[in-house]
């Protein structure tokens, strides 16, 4: 049996949100690095390992924009630089599972759960006027805007801090996994993406 990081089980994870099931892969990986092998096939990203997913999420420049108040910049610390994050995402998983006593990967998925938006806005054009319609959100983007708030919320709970990022990361998904919505910022913005969208249906 192949062990995520020869410590956490990939075949136990269940998945409750059947939406999500379907843009979510377990694919046994030791080491989550699949050197881009699904990228030039459609929608290959969805046959991606997850965990690989969110370490592909912190390989960034920062936000290069305002965010909640802030403009975070990595200055190239974390572009490319894939095997140092494979690193870090292990050392905030070990930290998830020190203090939740639980699979790591299952705490992740909960948190994709309770923080993917189900609802979002997008502008059209007619007769010559901008509008913002609600619309419904696909299973893949879901994830994608999931795991691009934790990330975010770890890069600007490390920016400028004593807190290492490894830290910030396991805070966020474990805050997420419990639906602390004072102290998650994942859930925050899905509340958020949802409360514009029926204020434009």
């Amino acid at each position: 049996m192949v062990k995520l990081f020869d410590k956490y089980e990939l075949d136990t994870i269940e998945v409750r949100d059947a939406s999500l099931k379907q843009a979510i892969s377990f694919s046994p990986i030791a080491l989550p690095h699949s050197f881009g092998k699904s990228k030039k096939s459609s929608m290959g990203k969805m046959k991606v390992n997850i965990v690989e997913r969110l370490i592909n999420k912190l390989m960034r420049g920062g936000t290069g924009e305002k965010t909640s108040g802030k403009v975070i910049r990595t200055k190239g610390t974390l572009q490319g630089k894939k095997l140092k994050l494979i690193r870090i995402v292990e050392n905030a998983f070990d930290i998830v599972h020190e203090k939740t006593k639980e699979n790591p990967v299952q705490v992740l998925i909960n948190a994709l759960e309770n923080s993917a938006p189900r609802e979002d806005v997008t502008r059209i054009t007619y007769g010559g006027v901008k509008y913002q319609v609600a619309v419904d959100v696909s299973a893949t983007r879901r994830v994608d805007m999931a795991l691009r708030n934790i990330t975010l919320a770890a890069l600007m709970g490390s920016f400028n801090k004593a807190k290492s990022l490894e830290t910030t990361l396991a805070d966020e998904i474990i805050y997420t996994a419990k639906g602390d919505v004072q102290n998650s910022y994942a859930i925050k913005k899905r509340d958020e993406s949802e409360r514009m969208a029926r204020s434009a249906r």
